[in-house]
């Protein structure tokens, strides 16, 4: 079940979808208990008490590292430093505040007008293409390369070709966050550990926020551990979430004729795509200390997973929790972004890609039907969703 968890209820609790546990004991694939957190108030909780529920699990491999493949990582002198998701100590206010000034309002609204021209001449080619009766893929046509784009932009990265930064960001998120074998563990080592080298080498070179890191002290594995981690947060979770939205989008009607006409806002259609199909699922945390939650003792170095994407179906928040209802009471009250001092620092850059893609798509989504919806590989956290075909 934790790593289907947009899926289905937990295995064993002997519940159905309306009577969720708050907190339930899970075992994983190696037989490592987790305690999994469903209730909004309980999650967020969680999210804002550092100093109980630690973030230093939050990138720890979900599969046990075999010695092989830690060789491999080893031969490309592979590290994970505490940056900015696994940081819960005192440097990680100044490299937040460093990212969240590249990332800042100002400079994100500044790329809006150019990521709609882009984003309106790549619908006006995939327009073309569906009316001559060809099925088009959303995916790769729309989603999966423009938060690079953008981010690019914001942050000073070098032209790196977009399919190798993909292909890197997607092995990342398999290698530590997925049900893995001993021969794919190796292989998905090899491709991050070969990207890994290439981030040191720009990490003493690099314009941008990379020379803002450099500038503050920090070392070059820590400002090589946020370009990872930037890699990843700052644009593949929001173009899953691109593709996650789209998808949606063509099976509610109401809300793409409300988009026509004006009486559905974007931005509400924004929130309400984070809360009902959030692309990180769960996150981690670890119990520093003994406690409880929820009524239930929590020994201290106990892995806690947060579901996410169940918190924003909460009932006791939400007034249609499983319907698709842009602007509804507690709609924007999800944990798409998390909570607390490592929220999300480029949840606004998100919303407002995702924004500009709604506004632009919409001639394109009304009247396709799906021909190939997206598949989701097994993965603790991440959606990872594939191509998305559809035609007239």
């Amino acid at each position: 079940m934790l790593f289907r968890s947009w899926e289905r209820a937990p295995a064993g609790t002997g519940v159905g979808p309306a009577h969720w546990p708050d907190v339930a004991r899970v075992a994983d694939h190696v037989g490592v208990e987790h305690l999994l957190v469903t209730r909004h108030a309980l999650v967020r909780q969680v999210l804002t008490d550092p100093t109980t529920f630690r973030p230093d699990n939050a990138l720890d491999a979900v599969t046990p590292m075999p010695v092989a493949a830690l060789r491999v990582l080893a031969a490309h002198r592979f590290r994970l430093p505490p940056t900015l998701a696994n940081n819960g100590g005192a440097t990680h206010p100044e490299i937040r505040a460093l990212v969240a000034e590249a990332l800042h309002p100002t400079r994100v609204a500044a790329q809006r007008d150019w990521l709609a021209t882009l984003v309106r001449q790549r619908v006006a080619g995939l327009t073309a293409a569906l009316d001559t009766g060809a099925p088009v893929d959303l995916h790769a046509g729309l989603a999966a390369d423009l938060p690079l784009l953008v981010l690019a932009r914001l942050v000073d990265l070098p032209d790196a070709p977009v399919a190798a930064v993909k292909e890197f960001a997607r092995a990342a998120l398999e290698l530590f966050w997925a049900p893995l074998d001993v021969d794919r563990q190796q292989v998905l080592a090899a491709e991050v550990g070969r990207f890994h080298r290439l981030l040191r080498e720009f990490a003493t070179t690099g314009d941008g926020l990379v020379a803002s890191l450099r500038a503050a002290g920090h070392p070059p594995d820590v400002v090589v551990g946020a370009l990872f981690f930037l890699l990843v947060a700052g644009q593949e979770t929001t173009s899953q979430f691109l593709t996650l939205l789209l998808h949606r989008l063509t099976g509610e009607p109401t809300v793409l004729a409300g988009l026509r006409e004006g009486s559905v806002d974007v931005a509400d259609v924004v929130e309400e795509g984070l809360r009902l199909e959030p692309p990180i699922v769960t996150w981690r945390r670890v119990a520093a200390v003994d406690t409880t939650l929820g009524g239930t003792g929590v020994p201290a170095g106990t892995s806690v997973v947060l579901w996410l994407a169940r918190a924003g179906r909460d009932p006791e928040v939400v007034q249609s929790p499983d319907e698709f209802r842009p602007g509804q009471r507690g709609s924007r009250r999800h944990l798409a972004f998390g909570a607390g001092a490592h929220r999300c620092v480029g949840d606004q850059l998100a919303r407002m890609e995702a924004a500009t893609l709604v506004r632009e798509a919409v001639p394109l989504l009304s009247g396709v039907r799906v021909v190939r919806p997206p598949h989701y590989p097994d993965n603790l956290t991440f959606r990872m969703p594939d191509a998305f075909v559809v035609r007239r």
